[in-house]
């Protein structure tokens, strides 16, 4: 039988030392290059702050708020009126515009408003579907108009003629605080 020297025994083992070092630096390397994805969330533009503690209150008239409440059990109040998400574009054109001059909806669409409020028990689904009807029913008048004045997509305007028609149309939608489990009614 051969003898094994232990030289050769030494020769056999791998060296880990620097196994750490290249761990080290593939976590770096990973932490560098990987992109985190972002929540978007609903993207709202807030009235800037004001220091001013003597702030007066906007008086409006109560004929140019359409209420919308979203209650705990996920249903559409328009009015205090049970409502259907499916209707409410349409339901929000009609008091902006108010093409009949009624008395109960807006006098004019750039003094309209829309005041939406939830419950804290409603579903982030709902509120978020709510409020896209909402949008979109600002984004279809404003392509309507642009369709009317310029004769082209609304997208495609010029920021000038944007602006003309977003101050004919101002997108106005008020949101209230989340009343509590089961007040919306209050």
């Amino acid at each position: 039988m051969a003898k094994r020297s232990t030289r050769s025994k030494l020769n056999q083992e791998v060296n880990a030392g620097s196994m750490a070092d290249i761990a080290f630096l593939l976590l770096i390397f990973f932490l560098v290059t990987t992109t985190i994805a972002e929540d978007s969330g609903v993207l709202v533009k807030l009235p800037p702050w004001s220091d001013d503690t003597d702030q007066k209150d906007m008086k409006i008239k109560q004929r140019n708020i359409l209420t919308v409440l979203i209650n705990a059990q996920d249903e559409l109040l328009v009015e205090k009126e049970p409502a259907n998400i499916a209707n409410l574009r349409e339901t929000v054109k009609t008091f902006i515009t108010n093409p009949l001059h009624e008395e109960d909806k807006a006098e004019a669409p750039n003094v309209a408003v829309v005041s939406l409020q939830n419950d804290r028990g409603t579903k982030y689904k709902t509120y978020l579907a709510v409020y896209n009807e909402l949008k979109a029913a600002y984004r279809e008048l404003w392509e309507e108009a642009a369709q009317k004045k310029f004769h082209k997509d609304y997208e495609k305007l010029d920021r000038d003629k944007q602006r003309t028609i977003r101050n004919e149309f101002p997108l106005v939608i008020s949101e209230a605080d989340p009343t509590e489990y089961g007040d919306e009614d209050k």
